[in-house]
């Protein structure tokens, strides 16, 4: 918002309804520009991990429309850090909650896992502290068989492994954006990687 429109949106009272609609002008223009600025770009992005989470381009269009309207009403509140992982973690909230109100239960799971990735976080951690030899391989194996192997990994994991191999975001941007400590997120990178690693060895 310009200094005009700041010092307006504080004395409305002030104002005459012509004036008032000039401020709310102003406002409703800043605000839209700076939507086009910081989501807009992104939306090959968004496009990718909604497709990936909903396994349906139709319905990936769904939740990215959900997303930029959740955008376009949060744009006030962006802090102007890290764009893309602000609006991925939007997309990926409005496709958890696509997902509940369209799959069933057992499609999404979270809680179920945390125990699990508390107990093998150490270990996990440890394996992807550099590019891993599954990481390697998962780059060079086919892409259909790709493909279908992480489609096939339960949501949270594959999230995890769609962010940081595909999309290339660091482990502390994809902790912002899933909402679980770094070490959750390296846990989770290494069981997807090795669950895709498995399935592509029995494929064979």
């Amino acid at each position: 918002m310009n200094y005009f429109a700041a010092a307006a949106a504080g004395s409305k009272t002030s104002l005459d309804p012509q004036e008032i609609a000039a401020v709310d002008k102003i406002n409703s223009d800043d605000h839209d520009a700076r939507f086009r600025s910081v989501v807009l770009p992104h939306l090959d992005d968004a496009y990718t991990l909604a497709c990936w989470l909903t396994g349906s381009r139709t319905d990936s269009e769904d939740v990215v429309q959900e997303a930029c309207l959740r955008a376009f009403r949060g744009i006030a509140g962006f802090s102007g850090s890290n764009g893309r992982a602000w609006v991925l973690a939007i997309v990926r909230n409005a496709a958890y909650d696509w997902m509940r109100k369209n799959r069933s239960p057992t499609v999404v799971h979270v809680d179920d896992l945390v125990a699990i990735e508390r107990m093998q976080a150490p270990e996990d951690a440890a394996s992807t502290t550099g590019e891993s030899p599954e990481a390697a391989l998962i780059a060079r194996a086919d892409e259909a068989r790709l493909e279908a192997a992480i489609a096939g990994l339960p949501t949270v994991f594959r999230e995890t492994l769609v962010l940081r191999d595909v999309q290339g975001l660091d482990y502390r941007e994809i902790a912002a954006i899933t909402g679980v400590p770094i070490g959750t997120v390296m846990s989770r990178l290494a069981r997807a990687r090795g669950r895709v690693i498995a399935t592509l060895g029995a494929d064979k």
